[in-house]
């Protein structure tokens, strides 16, 4: 190509400005704080065009910051998307990172590089409340009297305070670094995920003990008036209250970032809404018109909003770079009786898109996900095509430190792309199913593999996307994945499954051209 001597000194000129622009960005060592949602559809709040629910706090954040419109969690389904978050590698190359029972050991090895442990590095107070369902303890499981180890405090964060796996699972208490928060010792903690303990009722032996019934599954011990996937005896005074969890998460998040205000920090606030059983606070109770499922919407974008408070009460707001974002689509009932079918009206959790969580289709992982960080993030819309697996290779960038070749090689800088700075797509997008489905984006195209299993999941009334033969979707022209081209554009497709096949047998591949 040929240029002008202006045009190459212009070009030189920009290409040291944006160096230099990124390098005072890196020397800034904004406070990050990561909200992410369990189960938010992309249809789920206003500015994503939700017209039954208002999510104002959240609103907000897209209003003042940049809304992205093609952005990927890398799994339908919970544990492998916050594996993959937290360590720049896809769960599925690893064994037994599927959804994880309760019980099970840590997942991630306490030697990997991890996203808190590179904000660490560089000197950041990193913090992780709310849900974890990453496993807790050595292999056979966590000592749920003593001290359980190895987990967060291990892999990067400074402190924590968890529900050890999800809301609907035992145990139901909360972690706080390595202990049981307020057991009683003569009262020690028993769970099992395979025969019943103890003498606790169960949902199945007892429903009129329940003041939420389950439709599916959850028919185990009996908290809080609600039954469990799993078995658990003891701990009577260590127990959540499903109603109160909110305000005790967001009070650890605030007080979190109360202590840590002389900064750099990062909090991941890891929220329990809105994920079954949706056990709203009496304050949002009954008031979205939708149910239980469109109350904790409501709470979810409270807690967002007392965060937002927080940080502009200590004039935190201008130096703090916040991400709202979710770990897969939405499920409307997943296991308990709370009218979110009856009342959904006409709000459709996934938007546009097809399918939802557990789905091989886009309404599976493609997410909300907002940034804001005033004076260096213009506001506006951004429809780049962005993973969650590169935050990561970002967040060090970010922090002016360079990733060695072993480390998290999954994941790509694309610390312009987030900030806005370009629009440029990730080369490719991978996403995950339930069932070890794997698709492939890259530009409009979007690849399925042929695997087996049940196009419709019935307990959960959600398309799966499973099929035994290989799909193609152009998402520009039909982004509701309903015209299967394969057959007709077959070059296309195989190029698609040779790419999807390169990436799956070679860790950092990255096929830029």
């Amino acid at each position: 190509m040929n240029h002008s001597r202006p045009q190459l000194v212009l070009s030189l000129l920009f290409s040291v400005f944006w160096l230099i622009s990124l390098e005072a960005v890196g020397q800034q060592r904004p406070n990050i704080v990561l909200i992410y949602a369990d189960d938010l559809g992309y249809g789920d709040v206003s500015c994503y065009g939700a017209t039954q629910i208002r999510t104002p706090n959240i609103d907000r954040i897209a209003r003042e910051g940049l809304r992205f419109t093609n952005a990927h969690a890398s799994s339908s389904t919970c544990t492998p998307s916050r594996y993959t978050l937290l360590t720049g590698s896809y769960a599925w190359r690893k064994s037994g990172t599927g959804i994880a029972p309760g019980d099970a050991a840590l997942l991630i090895p306490t030697n990997r590089t991890t996203l808190p442990g590179i904000l660490q590095k560089a000197g950041y107070k990193t913090g992780v409340v709310g849900k974890w369902h990453l496993g807790l303890g050595p292999q056979g499981g966590p000592d749920w009297n003593g001290d359980i180890k190895p987990g967060p405090l291990e892999i990067g964060f400074t402190y924590s305070y968890l529900l050890p796996a999800t809301g609907d699972r035992v145990p139901c208490v909360y972690v706080e670094n390595h202990r049981v928060v307020g057991l009683d010792p003569n009262d020690p903690i028993q769970v099992s995920y395979t025969t019943p303990i103890g003498s606790d009722p169960t949902g199945k032996a007892h429903p009129e003990r329940l003041k939420m019934t389950y439709s599916h599954g959850h028919d185990q011990t009996i908290v809080n008036g609600v039954s469990r996937i799993g078995y658990m005896s003891g701990g009577k005074t260590a127990r959540w209250v499903d109603e109160t969890m909110a305000d005790v998460l967001v009070g650890k998040v605030t007080q979190f970032i109360e202590d840590s205000k002389t900064g750099p920090f990062f909090v991941y606030f890891s929220t329990h809404d809105i994920h079954v059983p949706r056990m709203p606070n009496p304050r949002f109770a009954g008031k979205s018109g939708m149910g239980p499922r469109g109350d904790v919407i409501l709470q979810l974008d409270w807690c967002v909003g007392e965060v937002l408070k927080t940080l502009d009460r200590l004039g935190l707001s201008q130096n703090t770079l916040v991400i709202v974002s979710s770990d897969n689509g939405p499920v409307v009932d997943d296991g308990y009786k709370d009218q979110a079918v009856e009342k959904l009206g006409s709000h459709t959790p996934a938007g546009p898109l097809r399918g939802g969580k557990y789905s091989a289709f886009d309404a599976g992982t493609r997410v909300p996900f907002i940034l804001r960080w005033p004076g260096q993030v213009k506001p506006g819309v951004s429809d780049a095509l962005v993973s969650q697996v590169d935050l990561l290779a970002s967040f060090a960038a970010l922090t002016g430190q360079t990733l060695s070749k072993t480390d998290a090689r999954d994941s790509f800088n694309s610390l312009a792309t987030f900030l806005g700075k370009s629009k440029k797509n990730r080369n490719y997008v991978i996403e995950h199913a339930l069932n070890g489905t794997l698709s492939i984006i890259q530009n409009d195209w979007k690849y399925i593999e042929a695997h087996a299993g049940p196009a419709h999941m019935q307990e959960v009334n959600i398309e799966t996307g499973y099929a035994p033969n290989a799909q193609l979707y152009n998402l520009k022209t039909n982004l509701g994945e309903t015209v299967n081209l394969a057959n007709q554009q077959p070059e296309r497709t195989s190029q698609l499954a040779d790419l999807l096949k390169a990436v799956r047998e070679t860790e950092g591949y990255t096929n830029e051209p």
